[in-house]
Protein backbone atom coordinates (compact mmCIF):
# COMPACT_ATOMS: atom_id res chain seq x y z
CA UNK A 1 0.00 0.00 0.00
CA UNK A 2 1.41 3.41 -1.11
CA UNK A 3 1.56 6.36 1.21
CA UNK A 4 -1.19 8.12 -0.74
CA UNK A 5 -2.97 5.68 0.13
CA UNK A 6 -2.32 4.91 4.27
CA UNK A 7 -3.02 8.37 4.01
CA UNK A 8 -6.21 8.31 3.01
CA UNK A 9 -7.47 5.45 5.07
CA UNK A 10 -6.10 7.69 8.12
CA UNK A 11 -8.25 10.74 6.84
CA UNK A 12 -10.92 8.10 6.39
CA UNK A 13 -10.59 6.93 9.84
CA UNK A 14 -10.85 10.11 11.12
CA UNK A 15 -13.67 11.30 9.68
CA UNK A 16 -15.78 7.95 10.72
CA UNK A 17 -14.70 8.87 13.91
CA UNK A 18 -15.34 12.10 14.84
CA UNK A 19 -18.59 11.58 12.86
CA UNK A 20 -19.24 8.52 14.98
CA UNK A 21 -18.40 11.44 18.27
CA UNK A 22 -14.84 9.96 19.15
CA UNK A 23 -12.40 11.62 21.01
CA UNK A 24 -11.79 15.21 19.22
CA UNK A 25 -7.93 14.33 20.25
CA UNK A 26 -8.08 11.09 19.05
CA UNK A 27 -9.68 12.19 15.44
CA UNK A 28 -6.56 14.82 15.28
CA UNK A 29 -4.21 12.48 15.71
CA UNK A 30 -5.46 10.45 12.22
CA UNK A 31 -5.29 13.46 10.68
CA UNK A 32 -1.81 14.72 11.39
CA UNK A 33 -0.76 11.15 11.20
CA UNK A 34 -2.05 10.90 7.67
CA UNK A 35 0.04 14.09 6.59
CA UNK A 36 3.13 13.04 8.38
CA UNK A 37 2.76 10.12 6.11
CA UNK A 38 2.23 11.67 2.88
CA UNK A 39 5.01 13.99 3.78
CA UNK A 40 7.77 10.99 3.66
CA UNK A 41 10.51 10.85 1.15
CA UNK A 42 10.33 7.17 1.45
CA UNK A 43 7.78 5.02 1.50
CA UNK A 44 6.31 3.24 4.68
CA UNK A 45 6.41 -0.03 3.01
CA UNK A 46 10.64 0.08 2.24
CA UNK A 47 10.54 2.08 6.41
CA UNK A 48 9.32 -1.43 7.72
CA UNK A 49 11.21 -3.81 6.02
CA UNK A 50 14.02 -1.58 6.65
CA UNK A 51 12.91 -1.87 10.61
CA UNK A 52 12.34 1.78 10.97
CA UNK A 53 10.86 2.35 14.23
CA UNK A 54 7.69 4.86 13.15
CA UNK A 55 7.11 6.11 16.62
CA UNK A 56 10.02 8.20 15.76
CA UNK A 57 8.61 10.13 13.58
CA UNK A 58 6.69 13.55 14.73
CA UNK A 59 3.03 13.08 15.81
CA UNK A 60 3.09 9.03 14.97
CA UNK A 61 2.95 7.11 18.63
CA UNK A 62 2.57 3.38 19.32
CA UNK A 63 -1.29 3.28 18.28
CA UNK A 64 -1.36 4.77 15.08
CA UNK A 65 1.82 3.05 14.63
CA UNK A 66 -0.18 -0.31 14.70
CA UNK A 67 -2.61 0.90 12.41
CA UNK A 68 -0.43 1.73 9.84
CA UNK A 69 1.28 -1.30 10.16
CA UNK A 70 -1.86 -3.20 9.81
CA UNK A 71 -2.31 -1.25 6.31
CA UNK A 72 0.44 -1.90 4.80
CA UNK A 73 0.54 -5.67 5.98
CA UNK A 74 -3.20 -6.13 5.09
CA UNK A 75 -4.91 -3.15 3.03
CA UNK A 76 -7.19 -3.16 5.40
CA UNK A 77 -8.14 -1.88 8.45
CA UNK A 78 -10.39 -3.63 11.34
CA UNK A 79 -11.55 -0.42 12.67
CA UNK A 80 -12.50 1.57 9.74
CA UNK A 81 -14.61 -1.83 8.71
CA UNK A 82 -16.90 -0.76 12.59
CA UNK A 83 -16.89 2.50 11.63
CA UNK A 84 -18.15 1.64 8.11
CA UNK A 85 -21.29 -0.51 9.75
CA UNK A 86 -22.02 2.07 11.99
CA UNK A 87 -21.69 5.11 9.74
CA UNK A 88 -23.25 5.63 6.62
CA UNK A 89 -20.13 6.17 3.97
CA UNK A 90 -22.29 8.28 2.30
CA UNK A 91 -21.94 11.16 5.48
CA UNK A 92 -18.00 11.40 4.05
CA UNK A 93 -19.76 13.65 0.98
CA UNK A 94 -21.94 15.27 3.40
CA UNK A 95 -18.89 16.89 5.27
CA UNK A 96 -17.43 17.97 1.63
CA UNK A 97 -20.44 20.65 1.46
CA UNK A 98 -18.88 23.85 2.70
CA UNK A 99 -20.32 25.10 6.02
CA UNK A 100 -21.26 21.04 6.85
CA UNK A 101 -18.68 19.59 9.75
CA UNK A 102 -18.75 16.46 11.34
CA UNK A 103 -21.02 17.62 14.30
CA UNK A 104 -23.74 19.38 11.82
CA UNK A 105 -23.19 16.41 9.78
CA UNK A 106 -24.11 13.84 12.90
CA UNK A 107 -26.78 15.84 14.05
CA UNK A 108 -28.56 15.91 10.48
CA UNK A 109 -28.09 11.78 9.93
CA UNK A 110 -29.28 10.97 13.97
CA UNK A 111 -31.83 13.50 13.69
CA UNK A 112 -33.19 13.90 9.58
CA UNK A 113 -31.83 10.61 8.60
CA UNK A 114 -29.63 12.53 6.52
CA UNK A 115 -27.03 9.79 5.03
CA UNK A 116 -25.78 10.88 1.50
CA UNK A 117 -25.73 14.65 -0.17
CA UNK A 118 -28.90 13.75 -2.27
CA UNK A 119 -30.81 13.38 1.34
CA UNK A 120 -29.09 16.34 2.59
CA UNK A 121 -30.82 18.23 -0.35
CA UNK A 122 -34.39 16.96 -0.34
CA UNK A 123 -34.14 18.29 3.68
CA UNK A 124 -33.50 21.79 2.72
CA UNK A 125 -36.23 21.66 0.24
CA UNK A 126 -39.10 19.98 2.57
CA UNK A 127 -37.71 22.53 5.18
CA UNK A 128 -36.84 19.95 7.56
CA UNK A 129 -33.58 21.62 7.94
CA UNK A 130 -34.42 24.60 8.72
CA UNK A 131 -36.75 23.83 11.32
CA UNK A 132 -33.96 22.01 13.15
CA UNK A 133 -32.56 23.03 16.63
CA UNK A 134 -29.44 25.27 16.04
CA UNK A 135 -30.00 25.52 12.28
CA UNK A 136 -32.57 27.81 10.63
CA UNK A 137 -33.44 29.26 7.46
CA UNK A 138 -30.42 31.30 7.22
CA UNK A 139 -28.24 28.03 7.35
CA UNK A 140 -30.40 25.70 5.12
CA UNK A 141 -30.00 28.29 2.49
CA UNK A 142 -26.34 28.55 2.71
CA UNK A 143 -26.18 24.90 2.73
CA UNK A 144 -28.47 24.81 -0.57
CA UNK A 145 -25.55 26.74 -2.08
CA UNK A 146 -23.15 24.59 -0.95
CA UNK A 147 -24.42 21.65 -2.45
CA UNK A 148 -24.66 23.91 -5.55
CA UNK A 149 -20.91 24.53 -5.58
CA UNK A 150 -19.98 20.65 -4.49
CA UNK A 151 -22.11 19.40 -7.15
CA UNK A 152 -19.76 21.35 -9.66
CA UNK A 153 -16.91 20.44 -7.93
CA UNK A 154 -17.30 16.34 -8.13
CA UNK A 155 -16.01 14.72 -10.70
CA UNK A 156 -12.99 16.88 -10.50
CA UNK A 157 -9.80 15.67 -8.90
CA UNK A 158 -7.52 18.39 -7.66
CA UNK A 159 -4.08 18.25 -9.43
CA UNK A 160 -1.65 17.53 -6.90
CA UNK A 161 -3.74 14.49 -5.52
CA UNK A 162 -3.85 13.09 -9.14
CA UNK A 163 -0.05 13.77 -9.76
CA UNK A 164 0.35 11.06 -6.45
CA UNK A 165 -1.51 8.69 -8.28
CA UNK A 166 -0.54 9.23 -12.04
CA UNK A 167 3.35 8.95 -11.79
CA UNK A 168 3.70 5.56 -10.25
CA UNK A 169 1.04 4.13 -13.32
CA UNK A 170 2.86 6.23 -15.96
CA UNK A 171 6.20 4.27 -14.41
CA UNK A 172 4.61 1.16 -14.70
CA UNK A 173 3.20 1.24 -18.63
CA UNK A 174 6.62 3.30 -19.86
CA UNK A 175 8.36 -0.38 -18.58
CA UNK A 176 6.16 -2.67 -20.79
CA UNK A 177 7.52 -4.66 -23.86
CA UNK A 178 7.21 -2.82 -26.51
CA UNK A 179 6.13 0.23 -26.19
CA UNK A 180 7.99 3.52 -27.85
CA UNK A 181 6.53 6.33 -26.83
CA UNK A 182 4.07 7.22 -23.87
CA UNK A 183 2.43 10.51 -22.93
CA UNK A 184 -0.35 11.67 -21.01
CA UNK A 185 -2.92 14.34 -22.70
CA UNK A 186 -5.65 15.94 -21.46
CA UNK A 187 -6.09 18.83 -18.62
CA UNK A 188 -3.56 17.02 -16.79
CA UNK A 189 -1.25 17.77 -19.15
CA UNK A 190 -2.33 21.44 -19.55
CA UNK A 191 -1.68 20.90 -15.72
CA UNK A 192 -5.34 22.89 -14.75
CA UNK A 193 -6.19 22.62 -11.14
CA UNK A 194 -8.58 19.58 -11.48
CA UNK A 195 -8.66 17.21 -13.66
CA UNK A 196 -11.62 14.94 -15.04
CA UNK A 197 -10.39 12.31 -16.89
CA UNK A 198 -6.80 10.83 -17.87
CA UNK A 199 -6.25 10.60 -21.44
CA UNK A 200 -2.38 8.41 -22.14
CA UNK A 201 -1.65 8.25 -25.54
CA UNK A 202 0.99 5.66 -26.65
CA UNK A 203 2.91 3.80 -29.53
CA UNK A 204 3.55 0.32 -29.07
CA UNK A 205 4.62 -2.74 -30.97
CA UNK A 206 2.60 -4.94 -28.41
CA UNK A 207 -0.32 -3.27 -27.58
CA UNK A 208 -2.27 -6.64 -26.16
CA UNK A 209 0.71 -6.23 -23.34
CA UNK A 210 0.24 -2.99 -22.48
CA UNK A 211 -3.46 -2.98 -22.18
CA UNK A 212 -3.04 -5.83 -19.71
CA UNK A 213 -0.50 -3.53 -18.09
CA UNK A 214 -3.34 -1.50 -17.27
CA UNK A 215 -6.19 -3.49 -16.41
CA UNK A 216 -3.81 -5.23 -14.23
CA UNK A 217 -2.65 -2.66 -12.07
CA UNK A 218 -3.12 -3.10 -8.72
CA UNK A 219 -5.51 0.57 -8.40
CA UNK A 220 -8.16 -0.41 -10.97
CA UNK A 221 -11.23 -0.64 -9.60
CA UNK A 222 -12.97 -1.33 -12.75
CA UNK A 223 -12.56 -2.25 -16.39
CA UNK A 224 -14.58 -0.17 -18.58
CA UNK A 225 -13.39 -1.52 -21.98
CA UNK A 226 -10.52 -3.18 -23.11
CA UNK A 227 -9.35 -3.78 -26.86
CA UNK A 228 -6.53 -3.01 -29.37
CA UNK A 229 -6.78 0.70 -29.58
CA UNK A 230 -8.30 2.25 -26.14
CA UNK A 231 -8.85 0.94 -22.67
CA UNK A 232 -10.58 2.50 -19.96
CA UNK A 233 -10.64 1.82 -16.70
CA UNK A 234 -11.65 3.32 -13.37
CA UNK A 235 -9.37 3.32 -9.97
CA UNK A 236 -9.77 3.03 -6.74
CA UNK A 237 -10.04 6.83 -5.83
CA UNK A 238 -12.81 7.19 -8.73
CA UNK A 239 -10.74 8.65 -12.02
CA UNK A 240 -10.83 7.39 -14.83
CA UNK A 241 -8.07 6.82 -17.39
CA UNK A 242 -8.19 5.92 -21.14
CA UNK A 243 -5.83 4.66 -22.40
CA UNK A 244 -5.20 5.28 -26.73
CA UNK A 245 -2.56 3.33 -28.52
CA UNK A 246 -1.72 4.70 -31.82
CA UNK A 247 0.49 4.64 -35.15
CA UNK A 248 3.88 6.11 -34.71
CA UNK A 249 2.78 8.61 -37.73
CA UNK A 250 -0.01 9.80 -35.77
CA UNK A 251 1.78 10.01 -32.51
CA UNK A 252 2.32 14.05 -32.50
CA UNK A 253 -1.06 14.38 -33.87
CA UNK A 254 -3.19 11.99 -31.32
CA UNK A 255 -1.10 13.71 -28.51
CA UNK A 256 -2.27 17.12 -29.49
CA UNK A 257 -5.70 16.40 -30.10
CA UNK A 258 -6.50 14.71 -26.49
CA UNK A 259 -4.68 17.36 -24.79
CA UNK A 260 -6.46 20.25 -26.04
CA UNK A 261 -8.01 22.48 -25.07
CA UNK A 262 -10.91 21.99 -27.18
CA UNK A 263 -10.64 25.98 -28.46
CA UNK A 264 -7.64 26.08 -29.17
CA UNK A 265 -7.82 22.82 -31.41
CA UNK A 266 -10.25 24.76 -33.16
CA UNK A 267 -7.87 28.24 -33.90
CA UNK A 268 -5.27 25.44 -35.52
CA UNK A 269 -7.86 23.49 -37.63
CA UNK A 270 -8.67 26.42 -38.80
CA UNK A 271 -5.55 28.21 -39.51
CA UNK A 272 -5.48 25.00 -41.61
CA UNK A 273 -8.34 25.22 -43.24
CA UNK A 274 -7.47 28.56 -44.47
CA UNK A 275 -4.04 27.10 -46.34
CA UNK A 276 -6.55 24.08 -47.61
CA UNK A 277 -5.52 21.53 -45.27
CA UNK A 278 -7.13 19.31 -42.69
CA UNK A 279 -5.92 18.64 -39.12
CA UNK A 280 -7.18 15.90 -37.45
CA UNK A 281 -5.73 13.20 -34.83
CA UNK A 282 -4.20 11.23 -37.12
CA UNK A 283 -1.88 14.11 -38.84
CA UNK A 284 -2.21 17.40 -40.91
CA UNK A 285 -3.14 16.23 -44.18
CA UNK A 286 -2.84 18.06 -48.02
CA UNK A 287 -5.97 16.95 -50.02
CA UNK A 288 -7.12 13.20 -49.57
CA UNK A 289 -10.76 11.89 -49.60
CA UNK A 290 -12.87 12.83 -46.01
CA UNK A 291 -12.33 10.60 -43.96
CA UNK A 292 -10.32 9.78 -40.55
CA UNK A 293 -7.13 9.29 -41.96
CA UNK A 294 -7.54 11.60 -45.76
CA UNK A 295 -6.89 8.81 -47.78
CA UNK A 296 -5.19 9.57 -50.73
CA UNK A 297 -3.81 12.69 -48.88
CA UNK A 298 -0.18 14.14 -48.46
CA UNK A 299 0.72 13.83 -44.86
CA UNK A 300 2.71 16.96 -43.77
CA UNK A 301 3.00 16.14 -40.40
CA UNK A 302 2.04 14.03 -37.74
CA UNK A 303 4.75 11.73 -35.80
CA UNK A 304 5.36 15.31 -33.21
CA UNK A 305 3.90 17.73 -32.38
CA UNK A 306 6.70 20.14 -33.23
CA UNK A 307 6.35 19.27 -36.61
CA UNK A 308 2.77 20.28 -37.07
CA UNK A 309 2.95 23.74 -35.35
CA UNK A 310 6.37 24.27 -37.45
CA UNK A 311 4.23 23.33 -40.85
CA UNK A 312 1.27 25.70 -39.57
CA UNK A 313 3.93 28.09 -39.31
CA UNK A 314 3.92 28.57 -35.71
CA UNK A 315 6.36 28.54 -32.69
CA UNK A 316 5.72 25.15 -30.83
CA UNK A 317 3.36 26.26 -27.84
CA UNK A 318 3.56 24.47 -24.91
CA UNK A 319 0.44 22.65 -23.34
CA UNK A 320 -0.05 24.96 -20.37
CA UNK A 321 -0.56 27.44 -22.85
CA UNK A 322 -3.21 25.95 -24.78
CA UNK A 323 -6.21 27.38 -23.72
CA UNK A 324 -7.06 30.03 -26.98
CA UNK A 325 -5.62 32.87 -25.13
CA UNK A 326 -3.95 34.62 -27.70
CA UNK A 327 -1.74 31.80 -28.29
CA UNK A 328 -1.68 30.97 -31.92
CA UNK A 329 -1.31 34.44 -32.68
CA UNK A 330 1.70 35.23 -30.45
CA UNK A 331 2.97 31.44 -31.45
CA UNK A 332 2.70 32.97 -35.53
CA UNK A 333 3.89 36.65 -34.37
CA UNK A 334 6.88 34.88 -32.36
CA UNK A 335 6.11 36.72 -29.57
CA UNK A 336 5.44 33.93 -27.16
CA UNK A 337 6.36 34.63 -23.56
CA UNK A 338 9.43 33.45 -22.17
CA UNK A 339 7.48 31.68 -19.20
CA UNK A 340 9.17 31.82 -15.96
CA UNK A 341 10.40 28.05 -14.68
CA UNK A 342 11.79 26.28 -12.01
CA UNK A 343 15.51 27.29 -12.10
CA UNK A 344 14.47 30.48 -12.50
CA UNK A 345 13.44 30.89 -8.51
CA UNK A 346 15.86 31.89 -6.19
CA UNK A 347 13.68 31.26 -2.79
CA UNK A 348 10.55 30.87 -1.31
CA UNK A 349 8.84 33.21 0.52
CA UNK A 350 6.10 31.22 2.91
CA UNK A 351 6.56 28.64 4.89
CA UNK A 352 6.01 26.90 8.63
CA UNK A 353 7.67 25.39 11.31
CA UNK A 354 6.48 23.59 14.32
CA UNK A 355 7.11 27.00 16.03
CA UNK A 356 2.72 26.91 14.58
CA UNK A 357 1.73 24.06 13.05
CA UNK A 358 4.64 23.51 10.51
CA UNK A 359 5.70 19.82 11.09
CA UNK A 360 9.72 20.73 10.53
CA UNK A 361 12.09 22.94 12.74
CA UNK A 362 13.10 25.80 11.21
CA UNK A 363 16.78 24.74 10.64
CA UNK A 364 15.31 21.75 9.09
CA UNK A 365 13.38 23.84 6.67
CA UNK A 366 16.43 26.13 6.33
CA UNK A 367 18.48 22.81 5.32
CA UNK A 368 15.69 21.98 2.76
CA UNK A 369 16.19 25.12 1.07
CA UNK A 370 19.44 25.17 1.54
CA UNK A 371 19.40 21.91 -1.05
CA UNK A 372 17.23 23.26 -3.71
CA UNK A 373 19.50 25.91 -4.11
CA UNK A 374 17.56 29.20 -2.90
CA UNK A 375 19.78 32.27 -2.30
CA UNK A 376 17.09 33.33 0.52
CA UNK A 377 13.77 32.31 1.93
CA UNK A 378 11.27 33.71 4.56
CA UNK A 379 10.12 31.88 7.43
CA UNK A 380 6.43 32.94 8.00
CA UNK A 381 4.54 31.24 10.65
CA UNK A 382 1.12 32.19 11.61
CA UNK A 383 0.34 35.02 13.90
CA UNK A 384 -1.04 34.80 17.33
CA UNK A 385 -5.03 34.91 16.20
CA UNK A 386 -4.88 31.55 14.87
CA UNK A 387 -4.95 29.19 17.94
CA UNK A 388 -5.56 26.31 15.99
CA UNK A 389 -2.50 26.68 13.92
CA UNK A 390 -0.64 27.67 16.83
CA UNK A 391 -0.14 31.14 15.99
CA UNK A 392 2.44 32.70 17.54
CA UNK A 393 2.53 36.13 20.00
CA UNK A 394 4.71 38.84 20.51
CA UNK A 395 6.74 36.73 22.83
CA UNK A 396 6.80 33.15 21.19
CA UNK A 397 7.82 35.86 17.74
CA UNK A 398 10.91 37.12 19.94
CA UNK A 399 11.74 33.35 20.91
CA UNK A 400 11.71 32.21 17.50
CA UNK A 401 13.90 35.19 16.32
CA UNK A 402 16.49 34.65 18.91
CA UNK A 403 16.62 30.32 17.72
CA UNK A 404 17.32 31.34 14.64
CA UNK A 405 19.94 33.90 15.36
CA UNK A 406 21.42 31.25 17.22
CA UNK A 407 21.51 28.32 14.72
CA UNK A 408 22.06 30.42 11.86
CA UNK A 409 24.99 32.22 13.13
CA UNK A 410 28.44 31.88 10.95
CA UNK A 411 26.07 30.05 7.88
CA UNK A 412 26.43 32.21 4.90
CA UNK A 413 24.99 29.55 2.73
CA UNK A 414 21.38 31.46 2.24
CA UNK A 415 19.90 34.62 3.49
CA UNK A 416 16.41 33.83 5.82
CA UNK A 417 13.95 36.51 6.14
CA UNK A 418 12.32 36.80 8.97
CA UNK A 419 8.55 37.13 8.65
CA UNK A 420 5.32 36.57 9.65
CA UNK A 421 2.01 35.66 8.05
CA UNK A 422 -0.34 37.90 10.09
CA UNK A 423 -4.06 36.93 9.70
CA UNK A 424 -6.69 39.90 8.48
CA UNK A 425 -9.36 40.48 11.20
CA UNK A 426 -12.42 41.20 10.71
CA UNK A 427 -12.17 44.64 10.56
CA UNK A 428 -9.10 45.04 8.25
CA UNK A 429 -7.01 45.48 11.01
CA UNK A 430 -3.84 43.15 11.42
CA UNK A 431 -3.16 40.57 14.30
CA UNK A 432 0.52 42.34 15.25
CA UNK A 433 1.24 45.20 16.45
CA UNK A 434 3.11 48.05 14.49
CA UNK A 435 6.31 47.83 16.55
CA UNK A 436 6.44 44.68 15.36
CA UNK A 437 5.24 44.65 11.83
CA UNK A 438 7.98 47.46 11.55
CA UNK A 439 10.69 44.57 12.68
CA UNK A 440 9.96 41.73 10.08
CA UNK A 441 11.95 41.86 6.91
CA UNK A 442 8.92 40.51 5.06
CA UNK A 443 4.82 40.60 6.37
CA UNK A 444 2.41 38.61 4.48
CA UNK A 445 -1.51 38.94 5.26
CA UNK A 446 -4.05 36.22 5.14
CA UNK A 447 -7.73 35.79 5.72
CA UNK A 448 -8.34 32.76 7.86
CA UNK A 449 -11.85 33.48 8.97
CA UNK A 450 -14.93 34.58 8.38
CA UNK A 451 -15.05 33.74 4.58
CA UNK A 452 -18.76 34.07 4.32
CA UNK A 453 -18.74 38.35 4.64
CA UNK A 454 -20.83 40.27 1.83
CA UNK A 455 -18.28 41.46 -1.46
CA UNK A 456 -18.40 44.69 0.10
CA UNK A 457 -17.42 43.98 3.79
CA UNK A 458 -14.45 41.38 2.33
CA UNK A 459 -13.57 43.96 0.09
CA UNK A 460 -12.88 46.66 2.52
CA UNK A 461 -11.43 44.34 4.91
CA UNK A 462 -8.51 43.26 2.45
CA UNK A 463 -8.34 46.33 0.72
CA UNK A 464 -7.92 48.18 4.25
CA UNK A 465 -5.15 45.07 5.31
CA UNK A 466 -3.43 45.89 1.94
CA UNK A 467 -3.34 49.77 2.79
CA UNK A 468 -1.06 48.97 5.88
CA UNK A 469 2.34 50.44 5.51
CA UNK A 470 4.21 47.53 6.98
CA UNK A 471 2.42 44.82 4.98
CA UNK A 472 4.90 43.06 1.73
CA UNK A 473 2.74 40.11 0.56
CA UNK A 474 -1.27 39.72 -0.03
CA UNK A 475 -1.19 35.66 0.23
CA UNK A 476 -3.78 33.19 -0.77
CA UNK A 477 -5.92 36.11 -1.54
CA UNK A 478 -9.00 33.82 -2.17
CA UNK A 479 -8.97 31.79 0.22
CA UNK A 480 -9.74 29.23 -1.38
CA UNK A 481 -9.16 25.22 -0.92
CA UNK A 482 -9.86 22.89 -4.17
CA UNK A 483 -13.13 21.38 -3.98
CA UNK A 484 -13.91 22.14 -0.01
CA UNK A 485 -14.31 25.64 0.24
CA UNK A 486 -15.29 27.99 -2.22
CA UNK A 487 -13.07 31.54 -2.80
CA UNK A 488 -14.21 34.83 -0.67
CA UNK A 489 -16.44 36.92 -2.29
CA UNK A 490 -13.87 39.61 -3.33
CA UNK A 491 -14.16 42.72 -6.07
CA UNK A 492 -10.36 41.86 -7.43
CA UNK A 493 -9.97 44.77 -8.85
CA UNK A 494 -10.54 47.20 -6.58
CA UNK A 495 -8.10 44.58 -4.22
CA UNK A 496 -5.59 44.97 -7.28
CA UNK A 497 -5.39 49.03 -7.17
CA UNK A 498 -5.23 48.71 -3.24
CA UNK A 499 -1.74 46.40 -3.84
CA UNK A 500 -0.65 48.68 -6.76
CA UNK A 501 -1.15 51.77 -4.68
CA UNK A 502 0.73 50.37 -1.50
CA UNK A 503 3.66 48.24 -3.66
CA UNK A 504 2.44 45.25 -2.03
CA UNK A 505 2.86 41.88 -3.86
CA UNK A 506 0.40 39.08 -5.17
CA UNK A 507 0.85 35.73 -4.14
CA UNK A 508 0.23 32.69 -6.08
CA UNK A 509 0.26 30.16 -3.57
CA UNK A 510 1.37 26.65 -4.58
CA UNK A 511 -0.02 24.66 -2.33
CA UNK A 512 -2.06 22.02 -3.99
CA UNK A 513 -5.02 22.45 -2.23
CA UNK A 514 -5.10 26.01 -3.14
CA UNK A 515 -3.43 27.19 -6.49
CA UNK A 516 -4.51 30.63 -5.43
CA UNK A 517 -4.89 32.99 -7.13
CA UNK A 518 -6.02 31.29 -10.17
CA UNK A 519 -4.31 30.90 -13.09
CA UNK A 520 -7.09 33.37 -15.09
CA UNK A 521 -6.86 35.75 -12.06
CA UNK A 522 -3.64 35.71 -12.23
CA UNK A 523 -2.96 36.44 -15.77
CA UNK A 524 -4.90 39.44 -14.71
CA UNK A 525 -2.87 40.66 -12.11
CA UNK A 526 0.36 40.31 -13.87
CA UNK A 527 -1.29 42.52 -16.99
CA UNK A 528 -2.16 44.85 -14.14
CA UNK A 529 1.49 45.46 -13.42
CA UNK A 530 1.15 43.59 -10.26
CA UNK A 531 4.52 41.64 -8.81
CA UNK A 532 3.81 37.92 -8.03
CA UNK A 533 5.49 35.57 -5.38
CA UNK A 534 5.39 32.38 -6.25
CA UNK A 535 5.35 30.59 -2.45
CA UNK A 536 4.63 26.76 -1.38
CA UNK A 537 3.23 27.77 2.02
CA UNK A 538 5.33 24.45 3.24
CA UNK A 539 4.20 23.08 6.61
CA UNK A 540 7.03 20.67 5.77
CA UNK A 541 9.93 20.21 4.01
CA UNK A 542 8.46 17.55 2.02
CA UNK A 543 5.64 20.87 0.92
CA UNK A 544 8.37 22.50 -0.67
CA UNK A 545 7.61 20.55 -3.42
CA UNK A 546 4.82 22.00 -4.82
CA UNK A 547 6.88 24.57 -6.34
CA UNK A 548 7.08 22.99 -9.37
CA UNK A 549 3.31 23.08 -9.34
CA UNK A 550 3.04 26.94 -8.45
CA UNK A 551 5.73 27.47 -11.60
CA UNK A 552 2.78 25.52 -13.90
CA UNK A 553 0.17 27.35 -13.00
CA UNK A 554 2.42 30.52 -13.55
CA UNK A 555 2.88 29.15 -17.09
CA UNK A 556 -0.95 29.01 -17.77
CA UNK A 557 -0.96 32.76 -16.63
CA UNK A 558 1.78 33.93 -19.14
CA UNK A 559 4.11 34.88 -16.44
CA UNK A 560 7.47 35.77 -17.32
CA UNK A 561 10.86 35.21 -15.12
CA UNK A 562 10.40 39.58 -14.44
CA UNK A 563 7.15 39.48 -13.43
CA UNK A 564 8.10 36.86 -10.76
CA UNK A 565 9.82 38.64 -7.55
CA UNK A 566 11.07 35.12 -6.50
CA UNK A 567 13.36 35.03 -9.66
CA UNK A 568 15.05 38.51 -8.91
CA UNK A 569 17.95 38.76 -6.58
CA UNK A 570 17.97 39.05 -2.81
CA UNK A 571 18.94 43.00 -3.75
CA UNK A 572 16.10 43.26 -6.31
CA UNK A 573 13.95 41.65 -3.40
CA UNK A 574 14.60 43.41 -0.56
CA UNK A 575 14.32 46.95 -2.75
CA UNK A 576 10.61 45.89 -3.33
CA UNK A 577 9.94 45.00 -0.02
CA UNK A 578 10.90 48.42 1.24
CA UNK A 579 8.99 49.90 -1.35
CA UNK A 580 6.01 47.57 -0.20
CA UNK A 581 6.93 49.02 3.23
CA UNK A 582 5.54 52.39 2.96
CA UNK A 583 9.23 53.76 2.13
CA UNK A 584 10.71 55.07 -1.01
Amino acid sequence: MTNVEIGRNLDQLADLSELDGDNPFKVRAYRNAAAVVRGLDKQVADLLVEGFDLTTLKGIGTEIAEKIAVLERTGTLPQLADLAHRVPLGLLDVIQVKGVGPKQAATLWRELGVTDVDALETAIVDGRVATLKGFGEKTAQRMARAIESYRRNTGRTPLGSVDAVIQPLLTRLRAVDGVQRLEVAGSYRRRRESVGDVDIVAVASKPELLATALTGYDEVREVLGSGATKTSVLLSNGLQIDLRTVDHDSFGAALLYFTGSKDHNVALRQLSLERGWHLNEYGLFEGGEPGKDRPGGTRLAGADETEIYAALGLEYIAPVLREDRGEVAAAAAGTLPRLVTLEDIRGDLHMHTTWSDGRNTAIEMVDACVALGYEYMAITDHSGSLALQQGLDEEKLARQHAELDAVLAGRDEITVLRGMEVDILKDGSLDLSDEWLERLDIVLVSVHSFFDLSQREQTERVVTAVSHPHVNVLAHPLGRLIARRDPIDLDLDAVFDACLANGVIIEHNAASKRLDLPDAQLMRAARRGLKVSINTDAHSVAGLGAMRLGIEQAGRAWLEPHDVVNSQSLDDLKALLTKGRGSA
